[in-house]
């Protein structure tokens, strides 16, 4: 099944669309990520009732096969739910994305009394199992830190640094400003801003201080953020330090490797040694479960689990 990145829409779908489009952009406190996200999802929806309603009689007069909100009913949710799952192929997470999308789109039409009931509260989300996160061994670790200290900048290398050792979000790490790293001979903060513009304090230890101390005066004096752009006076894109990892995991030869994977090997590393509750405050986890995903075992490690009792 084709899979379009802009599908078509009647004319009332495309009103109902552009609606919300106005409610995402000017009253909800989103990144522009999450804001395309839940349109896309609507918009995919829309137009996957209008195509049904099209195939399935030829009697329902015009204005009956546009999308409204009062489209949105449990059994159409469902239907959406099994197309996604098994036309589509889907997995489980991509699926249940789009089920938030739909759900947070039915509350605020219940809330400005397009609806008189919320379809979606019976829909349940997929059930998946859990798998650990991509975990980089150490000897991809010391590879690709040889490239970045071979070949990097003075700047990348310092990025690098942080993504390992303080496990930072890459949005957290981009919109870093100078003024929130404090430094002392001993010790060391990062003043983070975080997902839902929660604060937290990050601990440095001293590797990143004494690269931060090398790098820091390097910085252009009237630099507001702590790695600025160098195109434009603003800072550093997560599209942007996304190219930079893969630059030097090409140069590693290593697959795949995004800023989001160091920030889980620095989660893998510090649950080793510290409790789950102080790591989940580090990370800027709210729920501890997110947290306990750093002591399940990857495949490797059930696999060497089991051989431990093989008879052969």
């Amino acid at each position: 099944m084709r899979w379009l990145a802009n599908p078509p829409l009647s004319s009332l779908g495309k009103e109902a669309v552009a609606q919300y489009r106005q409610v995402l952009w000017e009253y909800e406190d989103l990144t522009g990520a999450s804001r395309r996200s839940y349109l896309s999802d609507l918009r995919h929806f829309a137009a996957r009732y209008e195509a049904n309603c099209v195939r399935s009689t030829d009697d329902l007069a015009p204005s009956q096969t546009e999308f409204d909100p009062r489209a949105i009913t449990t059994p159409a949710l469902t239907r959406y739910r099994a197309y996604l799952q098994k036309d589509l192929c889907q997995k489980p997470n991509s699926v249940n994305r789009a089920l938030i999308s739909l759900k947070r789109y039915c509350s605020w039409t219940m809330q400005k009394q397009f609806i008189s009931y919320d379809p979606s509260v019976p829909v349940k989300l997929v059930g998946e199992e859990e798998h650990a996160l991509r975990h980089l061994e150490d000897k991809e670790e010391q590879v690709l830190v040889a490239a970045v200290t071979n070949e990097g900048t003075l700047r990348d290398r310092v990025l690098f640094v942080l993504l390992l050792h303080t496990g930072l979000r890459a949005r957290e790490m981009c919109q870093l400003r100078r003024d929130q790293v404090k430094l002392s001979k001993r010790s060391g903060t990062l003043e983070v801003i975080g997902k839902r513009n929660k604060y937290r304090d990050v601990p440095l230890n001293a590797t990143v201080r004494s690269i931060l101390e090398e790098y820091l005066p390097t910085l252009p004096t009237d630099a507001v953020f702590l790695f600025p752009s160098r195109k434009r006076a603003a800072a550093l894109s997560e599209r942007a330090l996304g190219y930079i990892i893969k630059k030097y995991a090409d140069a590693a030869h290593l697959a795949d490797v995004s800023p989001r994977d160091l920030r889980h090997r620095f989660g893998y590393r510090m649950a080793e040694a510290v409790p789950l509750h102080r790591l989940a405050q580090i990370m800027g986890h709210d729920s501890l479960d997110t947290t306990r995903i750093y002591v399940q075992g990857t495949k490797h490690d059930l696999q060497h689990a089991v051989e431990t009792i093989a008879w052969t």
